[in-house]
């Protein structure tokens, strides 16, 4: 038994010298103090990043059938006031929806920017329109003209006319904000003043080229927003001084799925655009407008959140505490080596 515990003795690794051998000095409780510190400081940032997330992508074909996609828009338009901005929708097939479960509202601005009026649309489209593609300006030009010949300019007309020509002489904009949800196919979606009689925007502007479609977009996306999501058109400024055209915003939509830690699903979409400008001159018989056409992506993505193993998280622990253990250890007798050689000039030959 005896000699059983003497061979277990001569395994320690961790002999203990007599307490009136062991020698504590000033710059070992420092190499001490300094240590603790480190090794308090990276189990902290060890922790930190055990409890946080990091993100796994996964790509898969897109099944999801008869669902709606949602636009979410807040732009302003700092030249164009609200009496003649309008908002369409056009889906694949090039038929308008007027029936869509819309919550757009409009927002009068003054020449600062303020808002001085509030107008909700319960329709995204004019009743009166037939289904005709808004590309076209000149099947909407030539519509027009024929209504100009068959009907003489009303009085409501002219009120209109005049308060428009008002609210352009005090600087007035507006601020058009909400929600569409349409169907789930490509499509687009368009501001401009082509819910105008064309000889109504022909008084108040004197031309196609004089319609300023200047826009800030604030906020464009097609679902809700993730962590870590980025909208390419968010804070996008397109200001136009002395010139007119029409914008074109190709919007390419990836379906996407964010599975939170806690198993809940997000479904939502992502996108990546391109941008184009078509200037307009004054013989020119199209209207500018900002149009945003977009298409569905057959891939979806599915992004889930996921957390470190806790012995992930042990193995990095034992690592860097013992790395800065061991690492305090060694500095605290090259310090007490080098202290004894400038105080005892007669250690010198102990250091070598």
């Amino acid at each position: 038994m005896g000699n059983f515990k003497q061979t277990l003795k001569s395994l320690d690794a961790f002999p203990r010298a007599e307490e009136h051998l062991m020698q504590k000095t000033k710059s070992g409780a420092l190499v001490s103090v300094v240590g603790l510190v480190i090794m308090a400081t990276l189990f902290l940032h060890e922790l930190t990043y055990y409890l946080s997330t990091y993100t796994v992508h996964q790509m898969a074909v897109d099944l999801k059938r008869g669902e709606t996609l949602p636009i979410h828009i807040n732009m302003t338009f700092p030249s164009l006031p609200c009496d003649v901005l309008s908002v369409d929708a056009i889906d694949m097939s090039g038929k308008h929806e007027v029936d869509l479960d819309t919550n757009i509202w409009k927002l009068r601005l003054n020449n600062a920017g303020h808002v001085i009026g509030t107008e909700y649309l319960s329709d995204l489209v004019e009743k009166g329109h037939t289904a005709h593609g808004h590309d076209d300006h000149k099947d909407h030009q030539e519509e027009s003209d024929h209504k100009i010949k068959l009907h003489s300019l009303d009085e409501e007309a002219e009120n209109m006319i005049k308060k428009v020509k008002h609210a352009l002489a005090n600087g007035e904009g507006c601020r058009v904000y909400g929600v569409l949800d349409v169907q789930r196919v490509a499509g687009n979606f368009h501001m401009s003043v082509h819910g105008l009689n064309i000889f109504v925007a022909q008084m108040i502007f004197e031309g196609s080229s004089h319609v300023n479609v200047s826009h800030i977009i604030h906020d464009l996306s097609f679902g809700p927003k993730y962590p870590g999501i980025h909208n390419p058109l968010d804070d996008t400024s397109r200001i136009l001084r002395g010139a007119s055209g029409t914008f074109k915003y190709y919007i390419k939509i990836v379906p996407t799925e964010y599975k939170y830690i806690s198993k809940e699903v997000l479904p939502t979409n992502q996108f990546s655009v391109t941008e184009y400008f078509s200037p307009i001159n004054e013989f020119d018989r199209t209207w500018p407008a900002v149009y945003f056409l977009y298409d569905l992506s057959p891939i979806t993505v599915t992004i889930r959140e996921e957390r470190r193993s806790f012995l992930h998280f042990i193995t990095r622990l034992c690592a860097v505490l013992g790395g800065t253990f061991a690492l305090t250890g060694l500095l605290d007798r090259w310090m007490y080596r080098l202290i004894e050689a400038l105080t005892k000039p007669n250690a010198r030959s102990i250091v070598r």
